[in-house]
């Protein structure tokens, strides 16, 4: 087997950046992809804050695996130059803190209209900020979310092969939620997957601890390791996530409830190390 290395989403045990990062040593990560830090998104940061947090990383020993941008999760009719002008500012972030992948989603449809039905418009805008994420050396990689132009495997593999730059960040409990079997979906996109995004789901509509849904984690990360070295980034989501439920477009009861997203996420790291062991 290849080298698995684990990064996270530390924002979800804490939005404390210090806390983040003390708690990712104490667990033996040497990753994160940033999403939420210095009181806001990362995709906010000024050059400034993103010197000073490529200072905390390195006082840590911890390294970026990816930025974990919003880019692409506004709706077509949005204003556009601001969104280019956004992606220029986060491959910014990017270089300085060290790393060559960018988080990013395929937008939501305008009102009254079907994502399906916006092709054209999705892979002009996607082409766009792949022209600026290029010239700035960064790979954007895109990753499969609800109501989003990719949000099955089959319109996920349309667009990295229709531009070939793109890259994948393949979330197996996205696609249980969007009713997805996570293995078929993997073996039509494994050439294209850059790293991954870890969380556990039923289909059913539960977020659960990495390992106890259907999400096919561990044998999805072995099969993938087994010819390549890879990045597993942990997003849990296992406390109450109000905006889930509209996300997937239905309720659920969740089996498992925790008293803090601190256990929530410390039980998730442990679930997921004897997943990937």
């Amino acid at each position: 087997m290849k080298t698995i290395t684990l990064s996270a989403f530390a924002d979800e045990y804490s939005p404390e950046f210090d806390v983040q990062l003390s708690m990712l040593c104490e667990h033996g990560f040497t990753h994160i992809e940033p999403r939420f830090l210095l009181g806001k998104n990362v995709a906010a940061l000024t050059e400034a804050e993103a010197r000073e947090v490529k200072e905390k990383l390195a006082m840590a020993g911890i390294r970026v695996s990816a930025i974990g941008s919003p880019l692409g999760k506004i709706k077509l009719s949005d204003d556009f130059a601001a969104h280019l002008d956004l992606t220029r500012r986060v491959c910014e972030t990017a270089n300085i803190l060290g790393t060559k992948n960018v988080r990013m989603f395929s937008f939501y449809p305008a009102d009254g209209k079907m994502i399906a039905d916006c092709r054209d418009e999705v892979l002009d805008k996607l082409s766009q900020m792949l022209d600026i994420a290029s010239e700035a050396g960064v790979t954007l990689c895109h990753e499969n979310e609800a109501e989003i132009y990719g949000e099955s495997p089959e319109a996920c593999l349309d667009l990295l092969t229709a531009l070939p730059k793109l890259r994948c960040v393949f979330d197996m409990g996205n696609f249980v939620l969007g009713g997805y079997n996570p293995m078929d979906a993997y073996k039509l996109l494994r050439d294209h997957i850059e790293y991954f995004h870890i969380k556990d789901a039923l289909y059913a509509g539960a977020i659960v601890p990495p390992g106890r849904g259907e999400a096919q984690i561990g044998e999805i990360i072995k099969a993938f390791a087994a010819e390549k070295d890879v990045i597993v980034t942990l997003e849990p989501h296992l406390e109450t996530f109000d905006g889930l439920n509209s996300l997937v477009g239905r309720a659920f009861e969740n089996p498992y409830k925790f008293e803090s997203k601190e256990i929530a996420f410390v039980t998730a790291i442990h679930d997921l190390k004897e997943l990937i062991k």
